[in-house]
């Protein structure tokens, strides 16, 4: 079976609860050449918020997720392809890894399995909110990302492996060991992607960047120089 982000080099994660830049629609924004839009924050996200981005973004030609942080911020609206739902690995807290899956399972009422689909969250910077909401253990060797990105696929069937250092940029030698480890599971990488340059170097060990504070703090313009960046360095691998 396929799976849509196999084809995927650059994904927009907008929080909606950060305006974008100055001057800037959400038309702009499908319009940069990125791949799929993830919509979804860590703090202060609520029913609303979520609604009006998922509302102004769908009418525009671009695969649209929800990754919400808690059960009680989920949209059902026919404008997503889908959901994607973090599991993080490496948490501390337990209700991180199954526990607030648990709680929708028991509060939704005919859940769209389909569309439904996990992500195994290695969270790699102890000053991110993510790090602190779900205390994850942080301290994590190349071998225990790339064990940890095993286990994800292997042991759990993991179809996303998703290594999150947000807020700052990763170390591109665990990226590469996380994505050594794999065999058919997808690599998403986050953090710190700025421009081309640093789209291009993480494009060459993670199958797919993802782009979210850039789009609020800088605009359209710096993320499409990371979509560029992104989809060069897959064209390059490609042609080795």
């Amino acid at each position: 079976m396929s799976y849509p982000w196999e084809d995927w080099d650059h994904i927009t994660k907008i929080d909606p609860d950060k305006d974008l830049a100055d001057g800037e629609t959400f038309e702009d924004v499908c319009e940069t050449g990125t791949d799929a839009l993830e919509i979804g924050g860590t703090l202060d996200i609520t029913e609303e918020k979520m609604e009006r981005v998922i509302e102004a973004t769908g009418k525009y030609d671009v695969p649209i997720y929800q990754e919400p942080s808690n059960p009680g911020v989920v949209i059902d609206d026919d404008a997503l392809d889908g959901y994607l739902i973090p599991t993080v690995f490496n948490a501390s807290d337990s209700f991180w890894i199954t526990g607030a899956h648990k709680e929708w399972v028991r509060i939704e009422d005919g859940l769209d399995w389909d569309r439904t689909h996990t992500e195994a969250y290695i969270v790699l910077n102890p000053e991110s909110s993510v790090a602190e909401y779900t205390d994850a253990d942080t301290d994590q060797s190349a071998e225990d990302v790339a064990s940890f990105a095993r286990v994800a696929e292997k042991m759990f069937g993991q179809k996303i492996i998703y290594v999150e250092y947000s807020g700052t940029y990763g170390d591109p030698e665990k990226v590469g060991a996380a994505h050594d480890a794999l065999t058919d599971a997808t690599l998403f990488y986050g953090g710190g992607i700025h421009d081309y340059e640093s789209a291009y170097e993480m494009g060459q060990h993670a199958d797919a960047v993802v782009v979210g504070n850039l789009l609020h703090d800088e605009g359209v313009d710096a993320v499409r120089e990371t979509v560029e960046g992104a989809k060069d360095a897959t064209a390059e691998l490609l042609a080795e």
